[in-house]
């Protein structure tokens, strides 16, 4: 029996793991994605009829936030090169949310148990803020690249347009706006 039991617990600490926090192994074929991990493309579903976020647009956001890794930090910083400093921010997760950010949408949403590192809770979280960045400040739920600006910068920051000044972000907002473009017409030849 106690040999059943150690199986047992074994089984039980190895299904409560830490999770597929790893990306897909194509990012660059939508298809592949929802083909290998078809929890995503439920979550986003999900996301798209809640919140008016399509799929696509929600794909390329995460793409570019963590590809598609579900435990994915910022890097750590380093005084002299050598002392660790702690990380640039605290975004976390596939959506990549800051703290602050978080725990509104948490609030907001009255959904206090959700977490940066399930998609599920990700794309919600996806979805709330764009939604609210096309309540506020007017950008299309379809529109990747304007979306991705906002979300990048904060309302605020893009409502002031730091953006505007700052060529190196506006390219990865067109590779984001592209790439949703991309996955749009690879979801619909794929479905």
């Amino acid at each position: 029996m106690s040999r059943l039991l150690r199986v047992s617990v074994f089984v039980l600490v190895a299904s409560c793991g830490g999770g597929n926090y790893s990306a897909p192994r194509n990012l660059d074929d939508a298809c592949a994605i929802v083909s290998q991990r078809p929890e995503y493309l439920r979550a986003m579903q999900q996301t798209e009829r809640r919140w008016g976020v399509p799929v696509a647009v929600q794909m390329a956001t995460i793409y570019q936030e963590s590809s598609f890794i579900g435990d994915a930090r910022t890097p750590f910083r380093y005084a002299l090169g050598v002392i660790p400093m702690g990380r640039q921010s605290s975004a976390y997760g596939y959506s990549q949310a800051l703290d602050g950010t978080w725990e509104e949408y948490q609030s907001d949403t009255g959904n206090r148990r959700a977490q940066r590192n399930r998609i599920a809770d990700a794309t919600d979280f996806m979805g709330w803020y764009m939604h609210k960045s096309a309540e506020g400040l007017g950008i299309p739920k379809w529109d990747a690249q304007n979306q991705y600006l906002a979300y990048h910068e904060g309302r605020s920051g893009y409502a002031s347009g730091s953006h505007r000044q700052k060529g190196w972000l506006l390219n990865v907002a067109a590779e984001v706006g592209q790439r949703a473009v991309t996955y749009d017409t690879q979801l619909r030849a794929c479905r």
